[in-house]
Parts: structure tokens; C-alpha cells; sequence
């Protein structure tokens, strides 16, 4: 047996943690910049706000109806999300983290007696250690898992749904919708629903030749799992990514070439971080900058060169000249730049770089590993960038726009909450 377990609301739950006043309000989460609402509370689900909905678009309806705004704290989430997949994976002998809020757990080593009551011990456990609900929903696959949590969060008071029984399972697949079962996007549902396939049941019904014939061998194991048959194994190891990216919208356009100058070097820094993280070293660059195609009145440009390393590398000062070098050849004068990005492709593990007859200073490799080494530990103990590469600037200009972000609780010893 498998468990989903899903934070409820996750974004708004952590900020309820902090601020027990806001239980029972509506509340909502905007995305970077206050642009889009990306997290609602069920109160402000109830007044009919959409996923995506302009923020600037609905100030007036957020005024009318008391609803408390808050700007993104992603170091608060993130926090939180560790705190509760540590309180899971003590519970659990096996954890596989699916998202920032999700988690499945593979029940089939554990000794357990009665579904129900690990289920409610396990939800129990981790809002008694960090205030946060979740919902679980058990099954024989981690698909029907997947189901079963929606019901838990949608069709039930306890937050709890196991299907153990073939009823169980029937009953749970006739209540679910195509688009609502995982795996499924907008394309498979258009071609499923022409051959009158409307729910996840009449989907386990359909014919496994004809699955695999238009919808190929995921498509298979899909009916499969939804039909009990378990073909997705618990990753608790994650994935080396074949593709990091870090970007972001500015709070304010940009025009100077030394601001800009600063975002990428930061940038570059966090794909560096991310690269070593997982042990990898990257051989190919791409920088990127564009204005914003929401003015059309001004002047547009997009702008981005790829670059190919000599060596694979995860250095950051190295990483970082050759973004420079990217950025002088792209960057136009009398632009107002909105973003910029780098990621970084052709990913390898680091002990597998190919080396480079060529270079001058072959010892230039172990001296920049040891000192990205130093920079690392540092940064994990002290605080992130408390040592940084000096093109990443101090001024910071260039930041989102977080107006109404709540402190970092649990992150910044300065924002600490105070009792």
C-alpha cells in the first residue's frame, strides 16, 4: 500500500503557523512581483477567486471582502516543507518527496494493524509538530493514491481516504474526473473524451491494447495503476536534474548594464550551488534577457547566447566569467530589461568530466574545487552569500517586489517571531 500525503493550502497554512489570527479568514499568496494569486485559503476559494487571477485586477474585490494579501516568502515555505518531510520520513522507513507539499510513503514495510488509525497518527503527528494540515489519502498505487488524497482533501471531514477494497476502489475512480487523474494533460483528455472516456473508471475500463496503441507504455501503466496493479516504484532517491534554470522578473525595469550585471552573476551563482549540490558539473550555458512584452509601447528585445564550456565545470567564479562574457554580447543600450535567466544543460556528473588537453593551468581545477568547497560550508553555516563573488554587488536593486511578504521566521535570526 502507498500514501499521499498533501499539505493543505500549503502556502497559506505556513502563514497561518506564524499568525494564528488568520485562521478561518480568507487569505491569499501572490506570485513573484505581487503579480498572479498562486495559493488560496478555502475562505477565499469560497468568494470565487481564480488560480492565476492579476492581483491588480482584483484589489478592489480584496478590499471589499477583508482578504489578507501577502507577498510570496519562499525561505518560509521551503523551511516549513523540510520541517514537514522530516516529521514524515521519521515515521515512515521509506519517503519519496513528489513537491514543495507533497510526499508519497510506501506502507507495504511498515507493521501496522489497523490503515485508518496510521493514517490519522501520521496526519496528527505533523500539525502537532508544525501546525500544518495535511490530508492522506492510501491505496494499492501511487495513482490511486493520487485519487485517493483528492477525495480525502475534497469529499471528507477527516481528511482521510483509503481504498482497500474493490467497492472501495470502484467508487473512488467513478467519482473522479479524467483531467483530475494524474498524468493525464489537456491533450489526452481531448482524445479520450472523443471516445467517450469521461472518468478515471471508464478509463480503467478501456481496452489496454488501445491505451498502448494511442497513448503509449505510460499510458498503460496509468490504466494499470488505476486498476491495482502497482508500476511506479518509491523514488527515495531523487533524480541528478538534466536541467537547472534560475530566472527572475525584476521588481522594476532595468537599463543599467552594471545592474543587470549583478542579477546574472547571482543567478549564475544559484545554478553553481545547485550543480555542486547534486554532484554534477555542466558543459553548456545559456544567458538570457528580455523586456516586457506587456508594454508595447516601448521598445522590445530578447536577447540570449549559448555558451559551451571548455570543461564541464560547477565553479561559480569560473561559471560566472563566462556569463559575463555572454552578457557584454547580448546586452542593448536603451532597453528596459523585466528579466533575465541563465541554465545550464548537458549535465554530468563531476568525477566523469572530460578533460581538455588544451588548458593552461591544470592544477586551476582542484584549487577552484577546494575553494567552492570552503564557500559552500561557510554559506551553509552563516547564511547564504554571507561569502559571495564580488560581481554579484551588494545593492540589489534588481530584487522582486515583495510588499506584503511576512517575516522569515524560520530563516533570519533578526525576523524571528516574538512572543
Amino acid at each position: 500500500m502507498y500514501a499521499l500525503i498533501d499539505c493543505n493550502n500549503f502556502y497559506a497554512s505556513c502563514e497561518r503557523v506564524f499568525d494564528p489570527k488568520l485562521n478561518g479568514k480568507p487569505m491569499v499568496v501572490l506570485s513573484n512581483n505581487d503579480g498572479c494569486v498562486i495559493a488560496r485559503s478555502n475562505e477565499a476559494k469560497a468568494l470565487g477567486i481564480e488560480m492565476g487571477a492579476p492581483a491588480f485586477l482584483n484589489e478592489e474585490l480584496f478590499r471589499k471582502n477583508n482578504i489578507h494579501v501577502f507577498s510570496s516568502n519562499y525561505a518560509l515555505y521551503g523551511d516549513m516543507s523540510a520541517r514537514v518531510m522530516r516529521v514524515i520520513f521519521d515515521l515512515v522507513p521509506a519517503l519519496e518527496i513528489y513537491s514543495i507539499d507533497e510526499a508519497f510513503v510506501d506502507l507495504g514495510q511498515m507493521p501496522y494493524e489497523n490503515l485508518t488509525d496510521l493514517a490519522f497518527k501520521i496526519r496528527n503527528t505533523v500539525y502537532q509538530y508544525t501546525g500544518i494540515p495535511v490530508c492522506v489519502g492510501v491505496a494499492p498505487t501511487k495513482t490511486l493514491a493520487k485519487i485517493a488524497n483528492r477525495i480525502a482533501k475534497k469529499r471528507t471531514d477527516n481528511g482521510i481516504f483509503i481504498i482497500d477494497s474493490e467497492a472501495i476502489q470502484e467508487q473512488a475512480l467513478s467519482l473522479t474526473k479524467l483531467e483530475d487523474v494524474w498524468g493525464i494533460g489537456r491533450q489526452y483528455t481531448k482524445l479520450l473524451q472523443q471516445h467517450n472516456v469521461h472518468t478515471a473508471l471508464d478509463l480503467a475500463l478501456t481496452d489496454i491494447g488501445w491505451i498502448k496503441k494511442h497513448m503509449s507504455i505510460v499510458g498503460e501503466r496509468m490504466v494499470r495503476e488505476l486498476c491495482g496493479q502497482p508500476c511506479y516504484r518509491l523514488e527515495d532517491q531523487p533524480q541528478a536534474k538534466k536541467g537547472i534554470c534560475t530566472s527572475r522578473s525584476f521588481g522594476k525595469a532595468v537599463t543599467e548594464f552594471k545592474i543587470l550585471e549583478e542579477a546574472i552573476a547571482t543567478f549564475t551563482a544559484r545554478c553553481a550551488e545547485k550543480l555542486r549540490r547534486q554532484h554534477s558539473a555542466a558543459n553548456l550555458m545559456h544567458v538570457f534577457v528580455f523586456t516586457n512584452y506587456h508594454k508595447p509601447e516601448q521598445p522590445q528585445y530578447y536577447g540570449n547566447r549559448v555558451i559551451h564550456f571548455p570543461m564541464a565545470s560547477n565553479s561559480t567564479m569560473e561559471m560566472i566569467s563566462y556569463a559575463m562574457k555572454a552578457l557584454k554580447i547580448i546586452f542593448r543600450e536603451n532597453y528596459h530589461y523585466k528579466k533575465a535567466g541563465i541554465m545550464v544543460s548537458g549535465i554530468v556528473p563531476e568525477g566523469q568530466v572530460q578533460t581538455d588537453l588544451f588548458v593552461m593551468d591544470p592544477n586551476r581545477r582542484e584549487r577552484d574545487r577546494k575553494a567552492m568547497a570552503v564557500l559552500d560550508k561557510l554559506n551553509r553555516r552563516m547564511g547564504r552569500d554571507t561569502i559571495k563573488v564580488a560581481k554579484m554587488g551588494y545593492n540589489r536593486s534588481w530584487h522582486l517586489r515583495q510588499e506584503k511578504r511576512s517575516l522569515r521566521y524560520t530563516t533570519r535570526w533578526e525576523e524571528m517571531l516574538e512572543v
